[in-house]
């Protein structure tokens, strides 16, 4: 008898441990606590993602067969613009969901990222070569060819396909930031890239911030968004389902759960690979291999 209730502490043990970790894995503790000081304070600057509601849900983007990935807004075209990388296109996406136009990709070998940058002017991240391509747009451009573009690549950390995941702008700053999806996963600030005075010699300054990226109480970064009225940056999650905003000093501020039943959400979002804003503040997603979603706060 004292031998099995011996064995059954054991096992009891070792389920609490394998409980444990898993929870260290998901990073539920962090969570959980950042939802508690939540509840108990609310923050009283940022987005207040946590009261957005789903406006469009899951919407298939018709004519589309392959996968697309990252998403970003042209505050000049009113549009969005996102990427495939099985059969590499650049798409420009009504407010909607419709598709506009279709730009073919050559040499960008795994384009997994693009953002705006300035009128006619995106930056493309090839997520496997960790390299960063601007590109310019007009509206007679009838194919984009990375031979022909500004490109740079970092090579830090080089990991397979868990590499440049998404890409999010700060104009006023002048800094673009890089999200790396996992293992380990980071949040790079490039100063200088892309060149912005061709009078200036061409230098380029990469900064990280070790303790934000230790607060991001996610599994892995898919994309990113960075709101030019607060100066915060969202940081899109697939495996934890939830954007998070972070303000000036990288503090988690607010969090928008992308799981059923929250958000208005009728069910979870499969895949999220991409995030977009627009000046009202109206959040837009993609998910794989086609869904599209809009996210709008309610009004006052």
């Amino acid at each position: 008898m004292r031998r099995l209730f011996h064995l059954s502490v054991i096992l009891l043990l070792a389920g609490l441990l394998i409980l444990g970790l898993a929870a260290q894995e998901l990073r539920l503790f962090e969570r959980g606590w950042f939802n508690v000081k939540s509840w108990w304070q609310p923050p009283e600057q940022g987005m207040r993602l946590d009261r957005y509601q789903v406006a469009v849900e899951a919407q298939p983007i018709e004519g589309l067969d392959d996968d697309i990935s990252a998403l970003t807004y042209d505050p000049d075209r009113k549009t969005l613009f996102t990427v495939t990388n099985a059969r590499s296109e650049l798409l420009e996406l009504s407010l909607e969901g419709r598709i506009l136009r279709r730009v073919p990709l050559t040499g960008f070998g795994d384009p997994e990222a693009v953002e705006y940058v300035g009128p006619g002017s995106y930056v493309i991240s090839d997520e496997r070569q960790q390299r960063l391509i601007r590109v310019r747009l007009d509206d007679d451009t009838p194919f984009l060819d990375a031979a022909d573009a500004e490109q740079m690549s970092l090579g830090i950390g080089l990991n397979g396909n868990k590499g440049f995941e998404g890409l999010a702008y700060d104009s006023a700053g002048q800094r673009l930031f890089v999200a790396k999806e996992r293992d380990p996963m980071l949040i790079y600030e490039i100063h200088g890239f892309p060149h912005q005075n061709p009078e200036r010699p061409y230098a380029v300054h990469v900064v990280q911030d070790r303790k934000r990226d230790a607060r991001l109480f996610v599994r892995d970064l898919s994309s990113l968004q960075f709101d030019e009225r607060s100066g915060h940056l969202l940081a899109l999650s697939d495996e934890s389902r939830l954007v998070l905003e972070l303000d000036a000093h990288g503090q988690p501020l607010s969090t928008l759960s992308l799981h059923r039943g929250l958000q208005g959400l009728k069910a979870s979002v499969p895949q999220a690979e991409g995030i977009a804003m627009d000046e009202a503040g109206t959040l837009y997603l993609v998910s794989e291999p086609n869904l599209f979603y809009v996210f709008k706060q309610p009004a006052d």
